[in-house]
């Protein structure tokens, strides 16, 4: 099999920084670990803490620390830095190749999906923050690999898109019917979710918003890793 990832992400309207976080590791034992933070507020402070935290999880995960033990961790560093007065979200996502498993942590109010040829599943246990008290723990899921599973977290920028109009995001109904109409790839699939986001929001996002796709399908071809990013950027003084 295969694990392929895509992110779609944009800033909120008029910030020029966004406050949400998202890096990928390889796990010590086989696999790879991807990591989404949201840091409270927005811009350059919220892109600070989200940063904090994702860092700190990253450097858990690659010396071979447990999912949920790297999350509280995170947790309580970002309380004792913060003195508990400054929260982040926190998603993590991994493929296991040593258990043969995908391991779920959610430090989210907002749900993620869990999708594969016959269903979609809303993962919505209540779930805290980080950051402001000791030792909160993340809600975990863990499920088997299987070929076509795909697996959908985002921050809650995307749920609330459209509410300043009165047209809220629906993002399991709009998931379910991207799944249903045909079988897009995960960067498809992930554009398709923040372009849907932005259409409500008038192309002006009230928040930042990041999407994230995971899909596991059958391998073909060679045996090379790729890794493709694109970052948009402009540069201030020209150029």
């Amino acid at each position: 099999m295969e694990i392929q990832i895509a992110v779609a992400k944009i800033n909120k309207y008029a910030v020029s920084e966004s406050g949400d976080t998202l890096e990928v590791v390889e796990r010590p034992g086989g696999g790879v670990s991807v990591v989404l933070a949201d840091g409270q507020s927005s811009g350059r402070g919220a892109k600070v803490v989200s940063m904090m935290v994702v860092r700190r999880v990253i450097g858990l995960l690659a010396e071979g620390v447990r999912d949920g033990a790297a999350a509280r961790a995170a947790s309580d560093y970002l309380y004792s830095e913060r003195n508990g007065k400054v929260s982040s979200t926190l998603n993590i996502i991994s493929v296991d190749l040593s258990s043969e498993t995908v391991v779920l942590a959610r430090n989210n109010e907002v749900p993620m999906y869990i999708a594969n040829d016959e269903s979609i599943e809303c993962i919505d246990e209540p779930s805290r923050s980080i950051g402001t008290a000791r030792n909160i723990k993340p809600v975990i899921t863990e499920i088997p690999i299987q070929s076509g599973l795909t697996l959908v977290i985002y921050t809650d920028g995307l749920m609330h898109a459209g509410e300043k109009h009165g047209t809220p995001m629906d993002v399991g109904t709009t998931l379910r019917g991207l799944l249903e109409d045909s079988d897009p790839s995960p960067q498809a699939l992930a554009d398709a979710l923040l372009a849907q986001a932005m259409r409500l929001d008038d192309n002006r996002p009230v928040d930042d918003i990041s999407v994230v796709v995971l899909r596991m399908l059958q391998h073909t071809g060679d045996n090379v890793r790729r890794m493709t990013v694109r970052l948009p950027f402009n540069i201030k003084n020209g150029g």
